[in-house]
């Protein structure tokens, strides 16, 4: 072979290696650039609890649910922020879901996990049919109204639909997110039913939060699916709560620990399934928990926007 034409065979495999850096260059920070990330939250140990005071918070086990999904999602390539017990303020939440919406990027998964106390609020926007919001417990958020707390530590529902919004918006149709809500809205005693969850905990009260002083009596709404808002803009999204609104979530003892139902099933799904879009997972956790005899008394609620 002469120089020329040796010459030529190098420029041209030289051309061709050029061309595929390229396109490898091109397509590697789009396909890098979507991660996975999660925000766990859980409240074992609520400030001031005393039984003889019925306006403060019982101790339950919400940070158990936290350790347990954190190794849960690190063995699938999440990047985790844990929240528990005095970390897992009302600042401290809204500080956290701000920064998920600023640090969030197009076509991530996302997961905002709640395990702690959730409470009716009474609405005071005007819209909700029954006129009561929704709102889970951080640390530092009081069980009844006085003239010291007006309700400013409760996150209700409408304040955490905004942050979800926001995230949707930000990841875009190609991502997604899951919230889960392992927490109730009216609360009860320990079932009682056998001498190893004689100490479990309902994760809730059946006490409204009310500054007019009015009285919480639940609507029974049997469903178990809802509909959120869609758009070709938004990335989709997942709500699962671990019941009903007008039923007691009550914590389940497993593995020598005790842990919210929903959280423990959910973690048992992900051991052997790969968190995506594709909701049959979730459809699973909800067939588990109905097959659970000591969840008889309450029922799962999906809401997604499909």
């Amino acid at each position: 072979m002469n120089i020329a034409k040796a010459t030529y065979c190098v420029r041209r495999v030289c051309t061709i290696l050029f061309v595929i850096l390229s396109v490898l260059c091109l397509s590697w920070p789009l396909a890098s650039m979507a991660k996975k990330r999660a925000l766990l939250i859980g409240i074992s140990h609520y400030p001031q609890t005393t039984k003889s005071n019925p306006c403060t918070w019982t101790n339950i086990h919400g940070s158990n649910d936290v350790r347990l999904l954190r190794g849960t999602l690190q063995k699938q390539g999440f990047r985790i922020t844990t929240l528990t017990n005095a970390q897992a303020t009302a600042s401290h939440i809204r500080r956290a879901l701000k920064r998920l919406c600023q640090q969030a990027a197009k076509g991530d998964m996302v997961v905002i996990h709640f395990s702690g106390h959730g409470q009716p609020f009474e609405d005071l926007s005007g819209d909700e049919a029954d006129g009561w919001d929704e709102a889970i417990v951080p640390y530092d958020a009081k069980k009844c109204y006085s003239r010291t707390y007006t309700g400013r530590c409760h996150i209700i529902d409408d304040e955490l639909e905004r942050y979800i919004n926001s995230l949707r918006t930000t990841v875009g149709p190609r991502g997604f997110v899951y919230v889960m809500l392992d927490a109730c809205h009216m609360g009860g005693a320990s079932r009682g039913e056998s001498e190893t969850d004689s100490a479990a905990c309902a994760r809730g009260t059946n006490v409204g939060f009310s500054p007019n002083g009015r009285t919480y009596i639940p609507r029974i709404d049997r469903r178990g699916h809802f509909t959120v808002k869609a758009s070709p803009r938004m990335a989709g999204v997942c709500y699962i709560e671990s019941c009903r609104a007008y039923q007691t979530n009550t914590e389940i003892y497993e593995q020598g620990q005790y842990y919210g139902p929903l959280s423990f099933y959910i973690s048992q799904a992900l051991q052997h399934t790969l968190l995506t879009h594709n909701l049959q997972w979730v459809h699973k956790v909800v067939e588990a928990m109905q097959h659970d005899k000591r969840l008889i008394k309450q029922n799962p609620v999906i809401e997604t926007d499909r």
